[in-house]
């Protein structure tokens, strides 16, 4: 393929470069707000604080919380083969993630800032022998100082919703010359397929969305305990991932739904915990709030309680047979809606869903869900579930199915990247011989 630029991507090039004096001021900003790791905010800069470890490496970088979640049973067969892997992502929360749960000897590095220098600095430490990107976080600098190093990019569990390929579409050029840089792309559906195809992006292969096959979060055993003895013999629902304009219909659902149900619990788990005190100052105006994030448990006088903490929603859904997956009655393009499914919750979620598109729509199909539009349909929703159990149950029942029915990916994955992985495996075992 030739290297040649498009005007566009030459101008981004230019720009990014020159505004490289002025990043470190902006991350120092990002730091004060809690968006960066003040001890690690160097690797944004290209620096690595680790070593490279030796023989073939793996990069595959996951930019956020939620991919990182999706590729970690693909990290973990990955990294079992004996190849080195290096993963990086670009927030603090994904960062924690990593910490937790990547498999010992997997190598954390947050993502460098998308400034040419940076990524050469990167690049330069690390020398990788395969890149794989996950889902759509395409940055062009690191794409283009990756493919000029002549080093194999994969897209996996690709994706790419309707309106950001229109959006892509205005720049057809450019975005094809990016695209044309991948040696293989494997989508999460059909539609993801057929739309890169269209862009220009070469040997497009469906192979499933990896989301579907991750294990259901599990719980703190001791954390559980607790929070299921403080809520006992009460009807509890959920509002999980929220957005900003999504709480208020919730709240106000809530406080419609105990005229007939006085004893109700309501917990919302916001998508950005740092909103957990914003929600419990809508929510106090007439009703008794908890939060998570300050240690405390909902006793028999708390309405709404507030789990503004990280990496719980598999207490929640443990907790909460009935449960809508925020992102959706807002413009956002909705939250996950597997892990919900695979705990048994019996789901609602507004229109706004497009980023799980086939999911949701596979679960409406089959009524393992259900499509509110706005918050007198929340409440309806809500109402008839705690009124009748065990169609609530069915439902449940029905979505945990349609989920386990549409797994498999990660097979499909593994046996298209298997060329690239025995060829990195010999490498590396010739290096340890």
């Amino acid at each position: 393929m030739s290297d040649e630029l498009t005007v566009a991507l030459r101008t981004y090039r230019l720009i990014s470069a020159a505004v490289m004096p002025i990043v470190p001021l902006l991350l120092a900003r990002r730091v004060k707000r809690g968006k960066e790791d003040r001890e690690r905010v160097s690797e944004r800069r290209g620096e690595a604080s680790l070593p490279r470890p030796d023989g073939a490496l793996i990069w595959l970088h996951a930019a956020s919380v939620g991919e990182l979640a999706s590729v970690l049973p693909l990290i973990e067969r990955i990294s079992s083969r004996g190849v080195n892997v290096l993963v990086t992502t670009g927030t603090v929360t994904s960062g924690g993630l990593a910490e937790q749960r990547l498999p010992r000897g997997v190598v954390h590095q947050y993502v460098p800032v998308d400034v040419p220098y940076y990524v050469r600095r990167f690049l330069g430490h690390w020398q990788p022998d395969l890149v794989l990107f996950v889902e759509s976080d395409l940055w062009p600098n690191i794409m283009i100082e990756t493919s000029q190093r002549g080093v194999p990019m994969i897209l996996v569990n690709a994706r790419l919703s309707e309106n950001s390929f229109h959006r892509w579409r205005q720049l057809p050029r450019t975005i094809g010359n990016l695209l044309k840089r991948f040696d293989l792309c494997l989508a999460g559906t059909p539609d993801d397929a057929l739309r890169l195809s269209d862009l220009g992006a070469p040997r497009v292969v469906t192979t499933g969305n990896l989301k579907l096959d991750v294990p259901a979060p599990s719980a703190d055993a001791t954390q559980l305990a607790q929070l299921t003895d403080a809520i006992a013999g009460r009807p509890v629902i959920a509002a999980t991932s929220t957005h900003p304009g999504e709480d208020d219909i919730v709240i106000a659902a809530h406080k419609r739904l105990t005229s007939s149900f006085p004893n109700l619990l309501t917990l919302i788990a916001p998508r950005h915990p740092e909103r957990g005190a914003t929600i419990a100052g809508i929510a106090a105006a007439g009703l008794n709030v908890r939060l998570r994030s300050r240690g405390e448990l909902p006793d028999a006088t708390t309405g709404i309680y507030v789990a503004d903490t990280m990496g719980e929603l598999g207490l929640i859904y443990r907790v909460a047979p009935l449960v809508f997956i925020g992102g959706s009655l807002v413009p956002h393009g909705g939250q996950n809606p597997i892990e919900a499914a695979k705990l048994g919750a019996a789901i609602l979620h507004g229109p706004h869903v497009w980023n799980f598109a086939e999911i949701y729509a596979a679960l409406d199909k089959a009524h393992g869900a259900e499509l509110i539009t706005d918050g007198d349909r929340l409440t309806a929703g809500f109402g008839a579930w705690l009124s009748d159990t065990k169609t609530a149950a069915h439902v449940a029942g029905v979505g945990r199915n349609t989920v386990d029915a549409l797994g498999g990916a990660l097979e499909h994955t593994l046996k298209s990247l298997d060329p690239y992985l025995m060829q990195l495996q010999l490498r590396q075992r010739a290096y340890n011989a």
